[in-house]
């Protein structure tokens, strides 16, 4: 599944895999949340570059809906609520990391060497439902924001508390200018889950939370790879895979397929890439291409690409450092050390649903078909030696799947379907 800019570029308004990997330490959530009506507080930690919603919100627009009534989430154009998520990714600690270790050491002193400066992005989210509840963390994919859950969030929030929430660099999230890879977005649904999802559950149950995270196309491979994640491994009951994207080992690389290539072609392909991704971000974000676009991956149903889907893609689309981010996003991709789905899915140690649209047109069903096979492999049938994955007294580490009637975003484009195969799922695992 490597993603190819120059080729592929009208695949990558919803959709991207992902690679990397490093951790980072969480904050307190007292110290992080802030109410949609107050103004964030001031800090001496540098904040990113940009950012879509002002610090200054008008009260949340979910403060008077009714999600038991109504079956579709009401579209905020500046988004919802505010998280401020400090952490150490950001331009300078990547810059720093790329320098020469002698280079490093002359320009640090000692105790700098081995301290990275920390960053406050400000990341859009939303909750929804009794805190005294099992929680449910949404992911959306590439382009997308927690809104494309529209359908979704009201349903699934009369039974669990939901959260949604946008990655950085995209949707109401800020766009900072670094490079962006899948440790990027792990870290940033890891320390959500810790200082937002988990302090929220205990103050409302007293009880320490237990969480399902579900993700489609790249929330997919990220909501796997936080869930496999050490910190939070142990209060993750399930992870759900709607069209996931993400990249699998090839058996038959071999040391020349990874050799560095030669700087100067590295260099003039790059600028090539920057020229004809700048073009191509100028195109999809017109609100006729990105229609054009939803409707090719709704393919059974478009009738849910409206006005309000297209307005939540192109809004974000404006702001001054989109195209930048679009850029490091995609040329990232297919460079550096990666995550491959088939080490994630051996280090998960919870149950795992697909739901798959098998009739998307990117990401086909034979990825979903490669991930039975290893799980399979990793955790026995159905996470079990002996095939009885699920029983009760069995393995966790069991895999559903669940063909859904649907293109690349099957909880959009179906979710009657996709609701109940949720439901049905963290009803068994909570």
């Amino acid at each position: 599944m490597k993603l190819h800019p120059a080729s592929s570029i009208v695949m990558l308004l919803l959709c991207c895999p992902s690679i990397s990997s490093f951790s980072t330490t969480p904050t307190t959530a007292t110290q992080r949340r802030t109410n949609d009506n107050v103004a964030l507080q001031s800090t001496a930690i540098p904040t990113s570059d940009s950012s879509v919603a002002s610090n200054k919100r008008m009260p949340s627009i979910l403060e008077e809906y009714e999600h038991h009534t109504s079956d579709r989430l009401p579209y905020s154009p500046t988004g919802y609520a505010t998280w401020e998520w400090e952490t150490v990714h950001n331009a300078k600690n990547q810059e720093r990391r790329q320098q020469p270790r002698q280079e490093q050491q002359s320009t640090t002193t000692p105790s700098d060497d081995t301290t990275q400066q920390k960053t406050i992005h400000k990341i859009n989210y939303l909750s929804l439902g009794s805190p005294t509840k099992p929680a449910l963390l949404l992911i959306h994919g590439f382009g997308a924001s927690s809104y494309h859950f529209r359908y979704n969030i009201p349903i699934l929030a009369r039974h669990y508390h939901v959260y949604a929430l946008d990655l950085l660099g995209f949707g109401w999230s800020d766009k900072p200018i670094m490079d962006y890879d899948a440790s990027v977005w792990r870290d940033q649904v890891v320390d959500f889950v810790r200082e937002i999802v988990l302090p929220e559950g205990e103050e409302g149950s007293g009880e320490e939370r237990m969480v399902a995270i579900a993700g489609n196309s790249l929330g997919g491979y990220t909501a796997a790879y936080a869930s496999s994640d050490e910190r939070i491994k142990h209060v993750v009951k399930g992870c759900i895979l709607l069209n996931a994207a993400g990249r699998f080992r090839d058996p038959e690389a071999t040391v020349e397929d990874t050799a560095t290539p030669n700087p100067i072609v590295k260099s003039v392909s790059a600028a090539i890439q920057r020229f004809v991704i700048a073009c191509s971000f100028i195109y999809t974000k017109q609100p006729a291409r990105i229609t054009q676009i939803l409707k090719n991956v709704y393919p059974i149903n478009n009738a849910n690409v409206d006005s309000e889907l297209v307005e939540s893609i192109q809004t974000p689309a404006l702001d001054p450092n989109a195209a930048e981010v679009f850029y490091r996003v995609i040329t990232k991709n297919g460079s550096g050390p990666q995550a491959y789905v088939d080490d994630i899915l051996k280090e998960m140690e919870c149950p795992v649903l697909l739901a798959w649209g098998e009739s998307d047109p990117w990401i086909k069903s034979a990825a979903a078909d490669k991930m039975e096979r290893l799980h399979a492999e990793f955790h026995g049938v159905r996470g079990d030696d002996d095939g009885g994955g699920g029983v009760e007294g069995k393995s966790a580490k069991w895999i559903r799947r669940i063909s859904v009637d649907a293109g690349h975003c099957p909880h959009d484009e179906n979710p009657e379907q996709v609701n109940k195969a949720i439901l049905d799922f963290v009803d068994e695992i909570f």
